[in-house]
């Protein structure tokens, strides 16, 4: 499905707000900075690689609407060329675009691309005539750079679901052993609403259900904002995959059941020595998964590589409104009022308990030097 795309007249945003599903499925049009770090924080828009789309096309939007100024307001205290103070205007939205969520790398990641293109053009126009002061590639060029460099991440999205999605389903059926079924657990939601296509933990098990490939899947309910009940379940039931919810605190009981022959979890950063961040309880999975023996994947595009960050101790790890697991998804309070809560929105899984981190790229095996 289209969850993330430009509107047509290029001047904002229209999502499907995950927050709503399963029970309602609603596209909404955002157009304001505003709007779209609300989007972001509140998880209208989630998965690295979504978001990492999503701000490409919120950058995109936002340059565009740049156009109807003549000349470029210096409403933020830019001043200088126009270029110039495009550049800057467009650099303080993007950094604020970039505070919404802190642990996702793709956020950042694609906020940069989209604005270095524009630099590359803004350059390019001053050597072009090195003679002349205020040499300017113009708004439009640098806007169109933007939108430009924006579809392009959407693109290479889809081919790497494309190439994580086959490269895990190879290795998952590399240790099968019977036309059995193949059990998967997977913790949180890095599906398709997660990416552009296929998705990137989801992604094998979609991939090879189009080839006839079985699986039997556990998708934990992912506390504390439910995504893997309210998301995964969503996604793998319509894809008519054989799919069970369980609970957070389950997980051991399947895996000790022998139904389980591979977990596959998504990530949201992987540092330079294969640390890797994604939804809270990931890292109680892994330790599971060691004891019991699973291969424990971890699977994500390339860009969620970090390698200015040393280890998973380096990555900032999100707290979210306590009330998310006091209240929400209840009639009434399931806790005491003004009791106290702890609820990181990550938690980081150590590098030991990881089988293979799978990018489009390939298979990568400890030990792992990003």
């Amino acid at each position: 499905m289209e969850h993330v795309r430009l509107s047509e007249n290029g001047s904002s945003v229209i999502i499907l707000d995950q927050s709503l599903l399963p029970n309602e499925e609603k596209y909404i049009e955002l157009s304001t900075p505003e709007e779209m770090f609300e989007a972001i924080q509140k998880l209208r828009v989630r998965g690295a690689p979504a978001i990492g789309i999503f701000a490409g096309y919120a950058m995109a939007a936002l340059a565009h609407q740049m156009l109807k100024y003549k000349p470029i307001s210096s409403c933020c205290g830019a001043s200088g060329t126009s270029d110039d103070v495009f550049m800057q205007e467009m650099t303080e939205k993007g950094e604020y675009l970039k505070s919404s969520r802190p642990t996702a790398v793709n956020l950042a990641w694609a906020v940069d691309r989209v604005l270095h293109a524009a630099r590359v053009e803004m350059h390019r126009a001053r050597q072009a005539d090195p003679n002349r002061l205020n040499v300017n590639a113009g708004t439009k060029v640098l806007a169109d750079a933007i939108r430009e460099a924006a579809f392009a991440i959407h693109e290479e999205d889809k081919a790497m679901c494309q190439a994580i999605a086959q490269h895990g389903l190879d290795e998952v059926l590399k240790n099968r052993t019977s036309g059995e079924p193949v059990g998967i657990l997977t913790h949180c939601n890095a599906g398709p609403l997660a990416t552009s296509e296929y998705g990137t933990a989801l992604g094998p098990i979609l991939l090879g259900t189009e080839q006839g490939v079985q699986f039997r899947v556990f998708a934990d309910e992912t506390r504390p904002l439910l995504q893997g009940a309210r998301l995964t379940t969503y996604e793998l039931q319509k894809a008519g995959v054989d799919v069970t919810l369980i609970c957070d605190n389950m997980a051991s009981t399947v895996m000790k059941n022998g139904w389980v022959q591979a977990v596959f979890v998504g990530c949201d950063r992987v540092a330079a020595n294969g640390d890797t961040a994604n939804k809270i309880g990931t890292s109680g999975v892994a330790i599971l998964a060691k004891h019991y023996g699973i291969p424990f994947y971890v699977l994500g595009p390339s860009s969620t590589i970090d390698s200015n960050c040393p280890t998973g101790a380096d990555i900032p790890i999100e707290e979210r409104d306590p009330d998310e697991i006091r209240e929400k998804f209840y009639e009434q309070p399931m806790a005491p009022e003004g009791v106290r809560c702890f609820n990181p929105s990550f938690d980081v899984t150590d590098h030991e308990l990881i089988t293979a981190i799978i990018t489009e790229k390939g298979v990568f095996r400890p030990p792992y030097s990003f």
